[in-house]
């Protein structure tokens, strides 16, 4: 039977002429031959082809996730104001970056113009809040640094732009917030009232999942704190903003910004930097990502698509 070259016709002839237990038996040992044959193609042309030989389709890799605290990750929304570093760069839009943020830093105000950062439930742990103001040595030669005790006496609070708890993964990145770069005089009403609400609704969102892009900042000149109205703190080295001002763009965690949709959620504040705020729910100091590139100038996730920049950047965030 088998002496001679195996064809379709003589296969179903055979097995046409034998019991039927054991046409069941070689059905299935053919079965067997056949699936092994199929492996074997699969792994000679598939997973090992040969020198010459065209691959099959490469297995699909899911995009390696950015590392969490990364500086580079802290502009990936985009640079507000065009800040840059080194010998030219203007020292009252001086870019300074970190792993846990960057920050466009204003020599003349003594205060940052802008802090950005990502943030993400990576970024939360059970560092313990380090508390060590300090001046910034990273600022360049010769520039005044500002001191904690700058703001002593001045009725302000030394305020956090990127806040201390949004960096708790590990102490160094917490320490990080407490450089007097990432502050400005706020009044203790703002600093410990709707400001310190929305930083917490924030790290909430981060917690359930989400990827925020994040950016605060003071605005004018001029505010009231525990001791009254001022424009700079008493010994003159540090301006009082007249607003606080935050945007926040939040896409779903591994998110990519570039991908984001007219639909994406943004919001976005500007409140008083005042007393007497204190009990104010946040949401009612909420405004369009656009009112505050007006106030400020800057422009906000310059890396969306500019449709859907445009459309997420003008409405008024409402959940």
């Amino acid at each position: 039977m088998f002496g001679r070259p195996l064809n379709a016709s003589r296969v179903v002839w055979y097995l046409l002429r034998v019991p039927r237990r054991k046409q069941q038996s070689l059905l299935t040992l053919l079965i067997v031959i056949a699936l092994w044959l199929a492996w074997a193609a699969y792994k000679r042309y598939y997973l090992h082809p040969a020198p010459g030989d065209k691959a099959g389709p490469a297995p699909r890799t899911q995009p390696a996730p950015r590392p969490p605290g990364s500086a580079a990750s802290n502009l990936l929304a985009g640079n507000p104001s065009g800040a840059a570093s080194g010998a030219g760069a203007s020292p009252d839009n001086y870019l300074l970056e970190r792993a846990g943020y960057a920050l466009s830093y204003n020599r003349s105000k003594g205060t940052p113009n802008w802090v950005s950062w990502r943030l993400e439930r990576s970024d939360l742990g059970d560092a313990e809040r380090q508390n060590d103001f300090r001046p910034d040595d990273a600022l360049p030669a010769g520039w005044y640094r500002v001191t904690p005790s700058d703001y002593t006496g001045s009725g302000f609070d030394r305020g956090h732009m990127s806040p201390s708890a949004d960096h708790s993964a590990d102490p160094q990145s917490n320490s990080d917030t407490f450089l007097m770069t990432n502050m400005v005089p706020q009044a203790p009403d703002n600093n410990q009232g709707p400001w310190k609400q929305l930083e917490e609704y924030e790290r909430g969102l981060a917690a359930q999942g989400n990827e925020l892009y994040v950016v605060a900042g003071p605005a004018g000149v001029g505010g009231a704190g525990s001791k009254g109205a001022a424009g700079k703190t008493p010994n003159g080295k540090v301006t009082v903003p007249a607003q606080t001002w935050k945007v926040i763009l939040v896409l779903p965690e591994g998110a990519d910004i570039s991908q984001a949709g007219a639909d994406a959620r943004a919001i976005a504040v500007i409140m008083p930097n005042r007393q007497g705020i204190k009990n104010q729910d946040w949401r009612a100091f909420r405004v369009s990502v656009d009112e505050v590139e007006r106030l400020t100038g800057y422009d906000f996730f310059s890396a969306a698509p500019a449709a859907a920049q445009a459309a997420f950047e003008s409405r008024v965030d409402d959940k």
